[in-house]
């Protein structure tokens, strides 16, 4: 495994399954989702084209600490802009500046304008794990000598 993979590699090993709300879905509705699907964010679309992000941190700081009401604040009221998008073939370390750049935890993917799927920072947390895991343990069999 390569610890420097690119975001393709995670999407063939993780899916491309994306879940997505349209932008005059309420914020309810959109939590709703996120619980059932266990995310922590959603893809917002709108005739199959990316238009922003709803994360429970837009929920939280746009919706519930503002005393607005979930069941009747849009969806497209609060999404996150503007959009930072990766491409299959961004390194996971670009993955990771964007994310800490602009302070975002999820980044769609896309192939032209067609989306392909989502990375989440724990997915890059997790293939950095396993590739150093993988890397430490054929530097053991190499120390060992197998």
């Amino acid at each position: 495994m390569n610890i420097s993979g690119t975001v393709g590699t995670i999407l063939n090993q993780k899916g491309n399954q994306v879940f997505s709300i349209p932008p005059g879905a309420t914020v309810f509705e959109a939590i709703q989702l996120m619980a059932e699907k266990n995310v922590g964010a959603l893809l917002v679309t709108s005739d199959d084209k990316l238009v922003g992000v709803i994360s429970e941190r837009d929920y939280t700081r746009k919706v519930a600490l503002k005393g607005k009401s979930s069941r009747e604040t849009k969806v497209s009221e609060i999404i996150s802009g503007p959009i930072v998008s990766v491409t299959c073939d961004h390194s996971l370390e670009e993955c990771m500046r964007l994310m800490t750049t602009n302070r975002v935890r999820h980044l769609p993917v896309l192939d032209g304008d067609r989306l392909v799927g989502i990375v989440s920072i724990g997915d890059l947390v997790n293939w950095t794990i396993s590739a150093q895991d993988a890397a430490i343990e054929q530097l053991k069999s190499y120390i060992a000598g197998l």
